[in-house]
């Protein structure tokens, strides 16, 4: 007849973990949101190789002017048409001008038109997608705005606002500044609907929620609502169309560019030095290589850089 089992001896064969003691607890490192954001990120490998390769991008078109420092602008009659040589490794054009210097000046240009425009598109979508999910009853007319500007053909109507207010903005702020503005405005305008839709559809959740509907019951007015509880809230929709935006805005530009319609033919741009060099296409096919690279791989980080952050803001994937 076997002995039976003691309580105690029962359980100190399987002892139940120690309980944290308050001081324990409190002295444990606080984990922001945005590490677990970031160490999600970190295993997109595409992202990463993207975000590797445009803040490279950057860096090069904005620090590389002063390690390279050729004149984009400087003209060599003699030197014109040339290939790639230890003087000028990516050639020089029908001026004779440095491609390099130029690439690196171009890619300033097209790269600050994007992120402008970015921002400008931003505003825009996020201001007309918080108001028409949060007050009701503008959200019909905020819509219908919305799909009106959507139903739009982009480029017909790209092409009409340059070439209706080109002349007017150079002659008040300038030729590059005037255009710069105009190509910002332009895109920017006809670019913020679909951040617009996506923010209004997180807004129209978030309103619903326990912690909104607590703060409306204590009097907090909208405005203070909007800001403090429902647009912190919306940041992750936000950060990536804004990824996706700088990409689009950098080939709308360069497109508008490549018909001639963008900057003036002595300001470089990506997509201007592509439209450049399509008449030696025969005789210098790398003048062609370049800006298309560049235009490309640029968009195509971007792009990684944004599925990389849809991925680690999604709660879902990151096991929240």
């Amino acid at each position: 007849m076997t002995d039976p089992v003691e309580p105690a001896a029962a359980g100190a064969a399987n002892p139940a973990p120690p309980a944290l003691s308050e001081d324990t607890r409190a002295d444990a490192p606080a984990r922001n949101q945005w590490w677990d954001v970031w160490d999600q990120f970190k295993t997109h490998k595409g992202a990463v190789m993207g975000a590797s390769f445009f803040i490279f991008v950057v860096a090069a078109v904005y620090i590389g002017p002063y390690i390279w420092t050729i004149d984009p602008t400087y003209i060599d009659i003699r030197a014109r048409n040339q290939g790639p040589t230890w003087a000028h490794p990516f050639g020089t054009d029908q001026l004779g001008r440095d491609m390099l210097a130029r690439m690196m000046a171009g890619g300033q240009t097209s790269i600050s038109v994007g992120l402008t425009a970015m921002a400008l598109a931003l505003f825009l979508g996020t201001l007309v997608g918080v108001l028409a999910g949060y007050f009701k009853r503008i959200d019909g007319l905020l819509m219908r705005l919305t799909d009106l500007f959507l139903a739009l053909p982009l480029l017909p109507l790209l092409l009409v606002m340059v070439m209706l207010f080109r002349q007017p903005l150079s002659a008040s702020f300038g030729p590059e500044t005037g255009i710069f503005i105009l190509i910002v405005v332009a895109i920017g305008i006809t670019s913020w609907m679909p951040t617009a839709r996506i923010v209004r559809g997180d807004v129209l959740a978030l309103k619903e929620r326990e912690f909104v509907l607590a703060a409306r019951s204590i009097g907090t007015r909208p405005g203070r609502m909007i800001l403090r509880h429902v647009l912190p809230n919306v940041m992750s929709p936000i950060m990536v169309s804004a990824t996706l935006g700088i990409a689009t805005a950098i080939i709308t530009e360069s497109a508008l560019s490549f018909l001639g319609l963008g900057f003036p033919p002595d300001f470089p741009t990506w997509g201007r030095l592509l439209f450049d060099a399509t008449d030696f296409m025969q005789q210098h096919p790398e003048r062609v290589m370049w800006p298309g690279l560049a235009i490309s791989l640029t968009v195509l980080s971007v792009n990684y850089m944004g599925d990389g952050l849809r991925d680690a803001l999604d709660p879902r994937i990151r096991g929240l």
